[in-house]
């Protein structure tokens, strides 16, 4: 069982940050999750019961590799993340290391993270939260894009950013803005997907708890 939940690590981290950033800034934030949640998952997600896709993807050092390569014929948990930059998915990869990773190998599963970061970023995230597990660099978005889940900050969001100090295009292999929504997927051994959740607003995440719940239920059909 986890020892916290990523809720209440966000909650906590969400403090401070609301303290450190301004209440102007924060504002902005707030409201483009607000425009997110309602707008709600995208059409065009995958769902329970379609094939994975594969796509071409890069290591943290550069060299080539693809989502295939990774899970192999394995049960495996595909993590898309925002990016080394986001505080959200670094404080989230770090917990899936520390709680899921364990409990997926002694299922003998896979945990696989992916984002549309430039190599040197994956590198980033690794570091960041000492990661132990397949973080792949995913250029352009192009599994994020067969999966279905491709998204951007909104312009608001974007000027906030660059008055922190940083834009997201920075840090993408392919130089745009363009990020995936915080999912995850559930691959079965057969390369079905069986599980989807797809966290539009990007403050809250897929809990270690309900990822194994799915993993667990991979006989009995999965959900979404």
């Amino acid at each position: 069982m986890p020892h916290e939940t990523i809720a209440r690590q966000v909650d906590e981290f969400n403090d401070g940050f609301t303290a450190q950033i301004g209440p102007e800034l924060s504002a902005v934030f707030d409201r483009e999750q607000a425009d997110l949640r309602a707008d709600g998952v995208p059409d065009g997600v995958l769902t329970v019961g379609d094939a994975a896709p594969d796509a071409p993807l890069l290591d943290a050092t550069g060299a080539a590799t693809s989502l295939g390569a990774a899970r192999g014929d394995t049960p495996t948990v595909i993590v898309f993340y925002r990016g080394a930059w986001c505080p959200y998915c670094n404080l989230t990869l770090r917990t899936y290391q520390q709680e899921l990773l364990p409990a997926l190998q002694g299922r003998g599963a896979r945990l696989v993270a992916v984002s549309p970061q430039t190599p040197e970023g994956t590198e980033q995230s690794i570091a960041n939260g000492e990661l132990a597990f397949p973080v792949l660099s995913d250029p352009e978005n192009v599994l994020a894009g067969r999966f279905g889940v491709v998204t951007a900050p909104s312009p608001e969001a974007r000027a906030a950013h660059t008055e922190l100090g940083f834009d997201v295009a920075d840090s993408n292999a392919d130089g745009t803005a363009a990020i995936p929504f915080p999912s995850v997927f559930v691959i079965d051994e057969h390369g079905v997907v069986r599980f989807v959740d797809v966290h539009v607003d990007y403050t809250t995440r897929a809990e270690v708890t309900t990822v194994l719940a799915a993993l667990d239920g991979l006989d009995g059909g999965g959900t979404r």
